[in-house]
């Protein structure tokens, strides 16, 4: 009987030992689990940075009305320019042709290298209305294409200094801003030279 007693007092004995071992092992993984930094919180998506979206996006309406018509209006210059050289009669129309042609190659480049570097594709041809005035001038022969090239360059030049001037004052982009103000002085100097030449052929 006394030995039934002490065998039932060990085994209790035995059995609280092991359950606090037990409580202990789940005490020490439970303060694991949760001591460990949680990194989800520490950076939201939207604060991670975007690649830089192209500035074209960016471009108001009035930079790409006049990107546009400046990259058209200098690929009609240097066709017009070309063919003065060649097919015009005058030697007054023979050289303002080329310095036409020269000039606003130098433009249209720079222009091309602002577009590519924000971005913006420029248009790769005429629009109707400037293919239509380039087949017009090429149907004309002699002193007819003198006069015909000359009135054309004044006219052109009038609109074209009309609107750099207000992209200079109102445009949103500061390059094309400035590509405007420095081009100004050179189709200035062509309004003069196109009035120059289209008085001397009267």
């Amino acid at each position: 009987m006394k030995n039934s007693i002490l065998i039932a007092i060990a085994l209790t004995s035995l059995v609280a030992c092991n359950k606090n071992k037990t409580t202990n092992v789940d005490t020490t993984t439970d303060t694991m689990s949760t001591s460990a930094p949680v990194d989800s919180g520490m950076m939201p998506r939207d604060s991670t940075t975007m690649p830089n979206a192209t500035s074209a996006a960016t471009l108001s309406d009035q930079d790409k009305k006049f990107a546009d018509a400046a990259a058209m209006g200098g690929m009609m210059e240097v066709t017009l320019g070309e063919m003065a050289s060649k097919t015009g009669t005058n030697s007054s129309v023979k050289s303002l042709g080329m310095m036409m042609a020269k000039d606003h190659s130098k433009a249209n480049e720079e222009l091309k290298s602002w577009a590519s570097a924000n971005g913006y594709t420029l248009p790769a041809s005429l629009d109707a209305e400037k293919q239509k005035m380039v087949d017009n001038l090429k149907a004309k022969k002699g002193a007819d294409f003198d006069k015909a090239y000359a009135d054309m360059m004044v006219k052109d030049h009038k609109k074209d200094i009309e609107e750099f001037k207000k992209q200079a004052s109102q445009g949103s982009d500061a390059s094309l801003k400035s590509f405007a103000s420095k081009t100004l002085p050179t189709l200035e100097h062509h309004l003069m030279e196109s009035e120059k030449t289209k008085t001397a052929l009267k």
